[in-house]
């Protein structure tokens, strides 16, 4: 008896898991689900095409070194930003999920909104859950080879095409359409294009569930930010069971049987194919096909709706669900302070960075005209979307020259670097002297930026 449970258990680890057939389902949360794919599917291919302040409105320039985001630049040196947004993404999944569980999973994530068209495409080739199950376990003929062949190719022309925008936030999207229909594409490119539509495909046409069931991390690590009031989408077992099949018009109280007709529904909607009346599970993405389902037999039943429902623990036990609560606050008040950090950082950020290095050829000159003279190397970053020009100063030495050349005029985002030499009376010091360089550009809106130097004098 002992050796044939463990043959069972090592069977049910190398078992090949059987075909998920989804169900199409109509309903609210449905419908939700369905807007969701239109609007982040939406920007994803769109948000190439769209031009915003003379830019693509997403472009990462990797060779450029620029990134345009909605009409805002952004350089290397604005790194924080992108670490501050990474902590946003962070801090939001766990808010998210300590309040509603998986609700990422089931409406926003990559692997769930590309499977979701994968197989609206394969329900338009190939029919309806049955019809697809029946194909499948059909001999294959002509007729089987050319639904799954045209499947198969359109599948392939939405993944090239996937795969195609992802390169297009890199390298400007019209050029990239260009160099495609010349036949002239990179290697780079031709990389990334061909590895993201392999991956699109792979993920959302053949491997679907068994990502969110085995490859996903995020499905083992959630328990640890549930808590009881955390919402999943649990069955009413003190209603439903025991579960039974039965006439619309029987009383099942009188037939010993509870709310749940047993008709399966709830399973063959579940894009992971498992069965919610056992539980919470990993697998479970938090979609609600099976709430909106359940809820239509109810109807057609005449049975109260919610037997399978987004709920609590706290809930299911009879006691009042609490919403605000310390995990939840704690997660609030960080994503209110990191949003907002972010928000003011980026709206008063200096368009303009300047860097000032001193001539180490000669620590200094001794001019004719009693002058002694330190000279440094300029750079300067314009990174305004227009041309600036420059007013370079120093900041409390009235008696000092300061000579740059050429004049600092820099076209939009444009790096410019220049010759500044400082000139101080003889015995304006020993040593060293701390110096403020003043760079501004009175254009609208003005830009202002000190740098702080030093300068050498004779001992």
């Amino acid at each position: 008896m002992i050796n044939t449970q463990r043959q069972e258990a090592e069977d049910s680890l190398y078992r090949k898991d059987p075909k998920v057939y989804p169900r199409d389902v109509k309903g609210k949360f449905a419908s939700w689900r369905q807007l969701a794919v239109f609007v982040l599917l939406g920007l994803y291919y769109l948000l190439p095409w769209l031009n915003w302040n003379g830019h693509q409105s997403v472009l990462f320039d990797l060779p450029a070194r620029k990134f345009y985001i909605l009409g805002l630049t952004f350089w290397p040196q604005d790194f924080i930003y992108l670490a501050l947004m990474l902590i946003i993404a962070g801090l939001s999944l766990f808010f998210f999920t300590a309040v509603a569980g998986r609700l990422w999973c089931g409406y926003a994530c990559p692997q769930t909104v590309w499977t979701e068209v994968f197989l609206k495409i394969e329900r338009w080739i190939e029919g309806d859950r049955f019809r697809r199950m029946k194909l499948d376990a059909a001999p294959w003929n002509a007729g089987k080879i050319l639904r799954k062949s045209s499947k198969q190719l359109v599948w392939i022309a939405f993944s090239l095409w996937t795969g195609f925008t992802f390169v297009g936030f890199f390298t400007p999207i019209r050029e990239l359409g260009h160099s495609v229909m010349t036949l002239n594409l990179g290697g780079w490119e031709t990389f990334w294009w061909l590895f993201y539509s392999f991956a699109t495909y792979g993920n959302a046409g053949i491997l679907r569930e068994q990502v969110c069931k085995y490859m996903c991390p995020y499905a083992r690590f959630q328990s640890a930010m549930f808590d009881k009031d955390t919402l999943v989408i649990a069955y009413d077992e003190s209603r439903g069971e025991p579960r039974g099949s039965r006439r619309k018009k029987d009383d099942p109280g009188a037939i010993g049987l509870g709310d749940c007709i047993d008709c399966t529904l709830c399973v063959q909607v579940c894009p992971t194919g498992i069965d919610i009346r056992e539980g919470l599970q990993i697998e479970c993405i938090a979609c609600a096909a099976c709430i909106d389902v359940c809820d239509s037999v109810m109807d057609r039943m005449g049975y109260p709706k919610g037997l399978i429902k987004y709920t609590t623990e706290r809930a299911q036990s009879g006691r009042k669900p609490r919403i605000l609560r310390p995990r939840i606050i704690v997660y609030m008040a960080l994503l209110t302070a990191v949003i907002s950090g972010l928000a003011w950082s980026v709206n008063h950020r200096v368009l303009l960075r300047a860097d000032l290095l001193r001539d180490r050829n000669a620590l200094y000159r001794e001019l004719p005209d009693n002058m002694i003279e330190n000279v440094y190397t300029v750079k300067l970053i314009n990174m305004d979307n227009k041309q600036r020009r420059y007013h370079v100063e120093l900041v409390g030495h009235d008696d000092w020259r300061l000579m740059i050349s050429p004049e600092p005029v820099l076209a939009a985002e444009a790096v410019g670097e220049y010759t500044l030499r400082i000139q101080a009376p003889a015995g304006s010091g020993h040593g060293s002297e701390k110096l403020e360089v003043r760079f501004a550009s009175g254009d609208p809106p003005p830009l202002e930026r000190t740098v702080v130097t030093r300068f050498i004098l004779p001992y």
